[in-house]
């Protein structure tokens, strides 16, 4: 994870010793050139950037200024301190098991993303005004949306791991190792780390002459939001939003399917569904339809000034995601309830509980063939 981030800090830092910043058309050249704030039209001419009167009560309205940074910071205090101690309870305290390592990974993708929100909880507080920089600008953005797209196929690839457990659970000892698990880390970090690219080269910050503010992420010249980022956000939205969605129904079907058909115990497969459904509904669905909806219907015909509140709070709904992965953990591991439980309670009836369950499962080994027990085993471990 250190590599990956130091990667990060190394591409904005090289681009700035390069004096790269990358856009499509400057905005600030003569004659007029149109740039867009998020659902806004400006024009600049000679260096002068103007905004209709409506235009400057959103951008400066307390939705935008108070309200923003406010969701920001309760994401920021409650997801925090519950994503540091399910990421302490994932390394010391939990075995090493290939589904542990998927979830410190979520857990890190969480971290990196409740690490810059004080610098947006900041922004938003001052006006929308950034004072750091273009190339960190860039890492900030890239680390937003990293982690919204991160998130979904890390929880695509916990989907799997359980689906193989659960729905197939001969062929977990073939499918089910660390090897395969580090396999499909790697795989996800290299598909952010390529989808986040063009953010990081790409030019992110834009003055606005009238309200004297330098925006981030917020400022776009049409060119590039017609031609470039529309069809960069429409890609993500089909390839790192829609194709994980779509496999993680198909295998938490599935799981539910397996466990009422054997009369399994569902309730924590339930909860798990529901969490995860929860994620990509309610967090991460809003922020990338309306987003689409921003490029688009500029595209069509620039009157999509109303969709600027709404998208720019469904984005900071979207960071409560790293809240409720915490809750998923709980459920979707046995052994991080286990050893969560052990490490904040310290109970000693729950660590005989834990010692009792182990002698029944030892003396009744002997009468199960060594294929049932991987099959039990692998199903105590996903559920």
């Amino acid at each position: 994870m250190k590599l990956l981030a130091g990667t990060l800090f190394f591409v904005t830092g090289l681009l700035t010793v390069l004096g790269a910043s990358p856009s499509f058309g400057s905005p600030n050249q003569c004659p007029n050139t149109s740039i867009l704030l998020r659902t806004f039209r400006l024009t600049v001419s000679c260096n002068i950037t103007t905004l209709k009167e409506k235009q400057l009560k959103d951008i400066q309205a307390p939705v935008t200024n108070l309200y923003l940074p406010f969701l920001y910071l309760l994401a920021f205090s409650v997801g925090l301190p519950f994503n540091l101690v399910a990421l302490w309870v994932l390394v010391f305290r939990t075995k090493p098991l290939p589904s542990t390592l998927l979830l410190i990974n979520l857990t890190v993708a969480d971290c990196f993303l409740l690490l810059v929100l004080p610098f947006r909880i900041v922004y938003h507080f001052r006006g929308n005004h950034w004072e750091l920089g273009e190339p960190f600008c860039r890492v900030v953005m890239a680390v937003f949306y990293g982690n919204m797209y991160g998130s979904a196929w890390f929880l695509a690839a916990v989907a799997i791991d359980r689906y193989v457990a659960l729905v197939h659970p001969f062929k977990a000892r073939t499918l089910r190792t660390q090897r395969v698990s580090v396999y499909m880390v790697v795989a996800v970090w290299i598909v952010v780390l390529a989808a986040m690219l063009p953010l990081l080269m790409s030019q992110q910050t834009y003055v606005l002459d009238k309200l004297q503010i330098t925006t981030c992420h917020d400022a776009l010249p049409e060119e590039e939001h017609e031609n470039y980022f529309l069809p960069y956000f429409s890609a993500l939205f089909a390839f790192c939003f829609l194709l994980p969605f779509a496999i993680i129904l198909f295998c938490h079907s599935a799981v539910l399917r397996t466990l009422l058909a054997e009369r399994k115990r569902y309730a924590h497969a339930i909860r798990v569904t529901v969490l995860v459904l929860l994620v990509f509904i309610v967090c991460f669905l809003p922020s990338n339809v309306l987003l689409l909806l921003t490029y688009a219907d500029n595209r069509v015909d620039g009157n999509g000034e109303d969709i600027y509140i709404p998208y720019m709070v469904s984005l900071a709904v979207s960071t409560f995601n790293s809240c409720i992965d915490p809750v998923i953990f709980y459920f979707v591991s046995t052994e991080f309830r286990q050893k969560l439980k052990s490490s904040l309670c310290c109970s000693s009836d729950y660590q005989g509980q834990l010692s009792s369950q182990g002698k029944h499962i030892s003396s009744s080994a002997g009468q199960r063939t060594n294929v049932t027990l991987l099959s039990m085993n692998s199903r105590q471990t996903a559920l």
